[in-house]
């Protein structure tokens, strides 16, 4: 994206914050009651954890020291106090607060910070003689720690009294952790807790799509230490720059989904908060460029209207992509298919493999025979009993693509740089199967990943929202990492594919698209899907919805150590009853 100066980006600003209503990034109506009421349960569960805290602490065989960071500027008197206190009152003591005040006008400010200190010799303080900005006081204030570990605190922010006890309950049994993060919410007025950030296990592409880490996060010192801190100019978004850099230095990254951190929301003008927002957005920008650049990745950075960030990776060499679609009688399903994407598609090396089931259809066996006449479409013929996963086993040894993609005959492209957005993620090494976004004919979402867990076995992530709603924590409209994602329209490498073996046969209706996705994240790829290649899908319009009680049998039988220890992608605080990322309590 060209910068466009500040003033398109206020503009832009403006336009959002009125669509929104002021309400923020958070909202979620339908949680807000839930939240409350997860809450009551919590306080149960953390007032058991506080009284069992010394014994807990004793049992620990690593007491590490950590440091918590804390840059300070002019802060409002009452909640410099409330984030002081929020680390004084740790049940873990094994700390210490590193404070940098940042050339403060304000005179409360010394006189309070000074208080602390005579009163806890734990609490260190320095105080810069100019303004060096969020991240000159962030750097003089790590330059102050001693800890194994060191913490980000925000001056008004608040801990959790357990916050660093569930830390160090971490490292103890993941001692190889360099880099911890939890769950947050925010803090509205002197105390009110709402709009929880119930966030997935480590997800790269959420991360290259939004700073999903946030608040708390706990990195080993000697990583920082290799970072060099913050960096020169990224003030707004100096976290999303400094966690970009350290993921890419540790594959140890570990989340407690716990909420530990309180981002306190502070009143301020429409137009403040506007410039301010979107300084810091073109900043985050900007370092997700820099970090392609560092990691040798070819791709455009986008900041959308929504406030997140597109990444557009470069397609190299332009490959064959196979296109497969099993398909019987329905010849006017078939042919919407074809029409839309030979009509649509702006990426032209591909060939289509139409794969017919037994068609009887005098007018659909006319229709075959014509499309073989095309250069890019072949018609097979598979005439015994259907099974969804033989057919497309039988296709790909048919195929020619360095790359397929499974796509079922009842749907329509809407995108027309579908291919190339699912190609691009394809050939990223890291990369196994890529999903989209499917809509029903009236816009809803039909598909936006799946969730394992879901009504016992698993379920499409945000089904049936309105296509114009962003979902919660806007994961309807970002690319990010899934367990598995919908045969309905698939690609994968075909080295990926043959690597895993394919799709498992026993399977012959359904769930064999999240089985294959499975076997391909335990040979450590991730899956992704994306918002941005988006198609129409008349959902199961040939065969119709049953699922064979066989099929679930097997599913769960071969995977249910898998979903009962739960989704890496799907916060355990979040309902397996709904696919809306409704709260559970």
């Amino acid at each position: 994206m060209k910068y466009q100066g500040l003033a398109e980006l206020c503009k832009r600003a403006w336009r959002y914050i009125k669509k929104h209503k002021l309400i923020g990034l958070w909202r979620n109506r339908n949680n807000a009651a839930a939240y409350r009421r997860w809450l009551k349960n919590e306080a149960v569960q953390v007032n058991k954890k506080l009284m069992t805290a010394p014994e807990d602490i004793e049992s620990f065989n690593y007491h590490p020291v950590i440091s918590i960071v804390m840059p300070v500027h002019n802060t409002t008197a009452k909640y410099l106090e409330k984030a002081i206190d929020s680390v004084s009152k740790q049940v873990y003591p094994y700390w210490e607060l590193c404070i940098a005040d940042d050339a403060s006008t304000e005179p409360h400010v010394p006189l309070i910070l000074n208080r602390y200190c005579e009163t806890d010799s734990r609490i260190k303080v320095a105080f810069l003689s100019n303004r060096d900005g969020i991240v000159g006081a962030g750097n003089s204030a790590i330059n102050l720690s001693t800890g194994d570990y060191i913490c980000f605190l925000d001056h008004d922010d608040e801990l959790s009294p357990h916050a660093l006890l569930e830390i160090v309950r971490c490292l103890n049994v993941n001692p190889v952790a360099d880099i911890i993060y939890t769950d947050e919410d925010r803090l509205i007025g002197d105390g009110l807790r709402a709009e929880p950030f119930f966030k997935p296990d480590w997800s790269p592409d959420l991360l290259m799509s939004m700073n999903y880490v946030g608040h708390l996060t706990v990195v080993r010192r000697t990583l920082i230490e290799k970072t060099g801190g913050f960096t020169e100019g990224t003030d707004g978004s100096q976290d999303y720059d400094l966690i970009l850099r350290l993921s890419e230095l540790t594959k140890n990254i570990i989340h407690i989904p716990q909420v530990l951190y309180h981002w306190r929301m502070t009143p301020g003008s429409v137009s403040s908060v506007a410039e301010s927002r979107l300084r810091a957005l073109e900043v985050g920008r900007e370092a997700i460029v820099e970090a392609l650049g560092r990691r040798g990745i070819n791709g455009r950075v986008t900041l959308m209207e929504n406030g997140y960030y597109r990444v557009q990776y470069h397609i190299k060499d332009d490959p064959l992509i196979s296109i497969i679609i099993p398909t019987r009688d329905r010849i006017d399903l078939l042919r919407r298919c074809l029409e839309s994407i030979q009509r649509k598609s702006t990426y032209h090396n591909y060939e289509i493999i139409v794969v017919d089931n037994g068609s009887t259809d005098e007018e659909t066996l006319k229709y075959l025979h014509e499309i073989k006449k095309t250069n890019k479409c072949f018609v097979l013929r598979y005439d015994e009993p259907f099974n969804y996963s033989r057919i497309n086993n039988y296709a790909v040894q048919q195929a020619s693509g360095e790359y397929l993609l499974f796509l079922n005959n009842d749907t329509e492209v809407i995108s027309e740089d579908w291919l190339e957005e699912m190609l691009s993620h394809a050939q990223r090494p890291e990369i196994g199967a890529v999903g989209v976004k499917l809509l029903f004919p009236d816009k809803r979402i039909q598909h936006g990943g799946v969730l394992l867990g879901i009504g016992g076995i698993a379920g499409h992530a945000v089904y049936g929202l309105p296509d114009s709603s962003p979902g919660y924590m806007n994961l309807a409209n970002v690319s990010r990492n899934c367990s598995a994602v919908t045969a309905a329209c698939l690609a994968v490498g075909r080295e990926v594919f043959e690597e895993v073996g394919g799709f498992d046969e026993e399977l012959d209706v359904a769930y064999n698209d999240v089985d294959l996705c499975l076997r391909i994240l335990e040979q450590g790829y991730f899956n992704v899907w994306t918002p941005y290649a988006v198609l129409y899908h008349y959902e199961s319009a040939t065969r119709g919805h049953a699922i064979p009680e066989e099929n679930v049998e097997y599913f769960c039988r071969k995977w249910r150590s898998v979903i009962e220890r739960g989704d890496y992608f799907y916060n355990p605080n979040l309902s397996l009853n709904h696919c809306d990322y409704q709260i559970s309590c």
